[in-house]
C-alpha cells in the first residue's frame, strides 16, 4: 500500500523554521525545568528529541506549539518572534501545525473518520474532496475497520493512531508529536515513522520526541535533552528503520 500523503496545494505556506536562543522556562517558583536551550530546526528538516524521563522533552515540545510562553529567552517559529504575538495571533499559527500528544484529545461525540478529517471540515473543504483522503490514512494506519467507532471505544494505541492520522491530513508546516509511538507494537511503530517521515518529504518540518533510538531514521536530525538542556545536536547515524 502506498503512503496516502499527496502533496500540498500551491498555497501550503512554508516559512516554517523554527529556533531556540538561550530559552528557559520554570513553573511558579520551582526549579528551571529548562536551562538556556539553543537550537535551529531548519524549514523542512526530520528531527527527534531524546533524552531520560524528566530531561525536559515535553516541557520543550509546549513551547514549540505556543502551550506555553519561555521564562526567559526567543523563540521563533514561522518567521515571528513569538514574544511579540499577541494572544490574537496564535491561534493562527497554531493552525498551521499539527500536534500529537500524550493525551489524544480526540473528541468524545465524533466517530473516528470525523476525528481524523476535522481539521480539513474547519478548513472548509468539502466532505466530497477529503472523504478519500481520510479513508486511505485510516486504511493505512491500520483503523480501516473503526472508522466507524467512537472514541471510548478505542483501546489505547488505537486512539494514538487515530490522533497521529488527524495530525497529518492536512499536512502541516511543522509536525511535533510526543511519543507517538509509545502505546504501538514495533511493526505500527516502523510504519508510523515512515508516514511521518514521507510527510517530511513533502516540506513539513517533523519535530519527534521518543525514548526509542531503534525507529530514528538516518536521515534525521537528533536534540538530546539532559537535565533540561540540550547536550547534544547532530544528524544521526545509527540504522535506519
Amino acid at each position: 500500500m502506498n503512503i496516502p500523503i499527496s502533496p500540498p496545494p500551491d498555497n501550503h505556506l512554508s516559512s516554517s523554521g523554527l529556533s531556540f536562543e538561550r530559552v528557559s522556562l520554570r513553573y511558579g517558583r520551582d526549579t528551571e525545568i529548562l536551562t538556556d536551550v539553543s537550537f535551529t530546526l531548519n524549514q523542512g528538516s526530520l528531527n527527534f528529541v531524546t533524552g531520560p524521563s524528566g530531561a525536559g522533552k515535553t516541557s520543550l515540545l509546549k513551547l514549540m506549539y505556543l502551550h506555553m510562553r519561555p521564562s526567559r529567552g526567543l523563540i521563533n517559529v514561522f518567521g515571528h518572534d513569538t514574544a511579540l504575538l499577541n494572544r490574537k495571533d496564535i491561534p493562527a499559527l497554531k493552525r498551521r501545525m499539527g500536534i500529537v500528544l500524550q493525551e489524544f484529545r480526540l473528541v468524545d461525540h465524533l466517530s473516528v473518520f470525523e476525528n481524523v478529517a476535522l481539521p480539513l471540515r474547519v478548513s472548509g473543504r468539502p466532505r466530497r474532496e477529503y472523504v478519500d483522503d481520510v479513508v486511505s490514512l485510516l486504511q493505512w494506519v491500520g483503523l480501516g475497520e473503526r472508522m466507524g467507532a467512537m472514541p471510548q471505544t478505542l483501546s489505547g494505541g488505537e486512539a494514538q493512531r487515530a490522533a497521529i492520522a488527524r495530525a497529518v491530513i492536512a499536512k502541516p508546516d511543522i509536525l511535533i508529536a510526543d511519543e507517538p509511538t509509545g502505546n504501538v507494537d514495533h511493526e505500527i511503530g516502523v510504519r508510523l515513522i515512515r508516514l511521518f517521515s514521507e510527510l517530511n518529504r513533502l516540506g513539513t518540518t517533523v519535530i519527534i520526541a521518543t525514548h526509542d533510538l531503534a525507529l530514528i531514521p538516518d536521515t534525521a536530525n537528533v536534540l538530546t535533552l539532559r537535565h533540561g538542556t540540550v547536550i547534544h545536536k547532530e544528524a544521526h547515524r545509527g540504522s535506519s528503520s
